[in-house]
């Protein structure tokens, strides 16, 4: 079996377990290597299974990386279809509607004025990733507020209008990672957004905001029981709607101001999934890769 871990030129090493998930692939007797999403040398057809890992570099080229899954097709894990759906934002929508608890988000497209904003909120765009393009804003910054999602809009994307939940600053956010449909392990981020101000980002290929390259932003936790019944309901509602559990996902959650676990974003394309605070995880993962791949067979 051949196995490619999909990743991009120049990965950071502060992200990436790329290099550990070979070794356990190749300890298990599978030809597995770490291969650059774009380099057009790569015979992709060679491999029997594609699995997304450190494409980081994918939502400033979304467009080029969809031409590139949909080449892959179904060897291509998370599949095609889950991918473009997790790539933008919106798909909190469609959460919400199918009756899970989600974070309260208001949409502004291109164009459109500004909401009215009437609490401490947290602006993004919906196609994005790192934090880029992320603010946190007071209700004495409403005119950053305003700006940032003009430039958002100005850039041709959608803006989400968020309210910033206190619970990130005493609690931080749960992260719960699934493998294969079962949750392997939880952990706990701190806040990465200051009052007032635009994250910054730094200048590498990732461009991710600089609280990400903190290591100690993230650490190992156990999930309430509130919590992981949550997040095991956003998994079986993925299962539903694309016909099949997802490889991995990693299903991020904060608390309301009644205490109540909500979505904050679910990630299916590219997440780190942090198998430095979970060993064991690490190993379900090569486990569940090799399963996914026999079953293409």
């Amino acid at each position: 079996m051949r196995i490619a871990i999909a990743s991009m030129a120049s990965r950071p090493s502060e992200f990436s377990d790329d290099d550990r998930i070979v070794e356990l692939l190749r300890a298990r007797a599978v030809d597995a290597s770490v291969e650059v999403w774009d380099d057009d040398r790569v015979e992709w057809r060679d491999f029997d299974l594609v699995v997304i890992r450190s494409t980081w570099d994918y939502a400033r080229r979304r467009e080029e990386f969809f031409t590139w899954a949909d080449k892959v097709g179904d060897r291509l894990h998370n599949p095609v279809p889950l991918v473009r759906w997790n790539s933008d934002k919106r798909y909190l929508q469609d959460l919400d509607t199918a009756g899970l608890h989600v974070v309260e988000t208001t949409y502004v497209d291109p164009g459109e004025p500004a909401p009215v904003i009437e609490r401490d909120s947290v602006i993004k765009p919906t196609v994005s990733a790192g934090a880029r393009d992320t603010g946190r804003f007071g209700l004495d910054q409403i005119d950053q507020a305003t700006k940032l999602i003009a430039a958002i809009g100005a850039s041709g994307r959608t803006a989400m209008v968020q309210p910033y939940l206190p619970s990130v600053d005493s609690e931080g956010e749960i992260a719960i990672v699934f493998i294969d449909g079962e949750p392997a392990h939880a952990l706990r981020k701190r806040a990465v957004l200051r009052p007032g101000e635009i994250a910054p980002v730094r200048a590498d290929p990732v461009g991710a905001a600089e609280a990400m390259y903190d290591p100690h932003l993230v650490r190992a936790a156990t999930a309430t029981e509130a919590e992981l019944e949550s997040a095991t309901a956003v998994v079986a509602e993925l299962a539903r709607r694309f016909a099949g559990v997802p490889l991995y996902v990693r299903v991020d959650q904060l608390h309301d101001n009644q205490g109540v676990p909500v979505v904050l974003e679910v990630e299916a394309v590219e997440p780190n999934l942090y198998f430095d605070q979970a060993p064991d995880s690490a190993h379900r993962f090569a486990d569940a890769i090799i399963a996914r791949g026999a079953s293409l067979s």
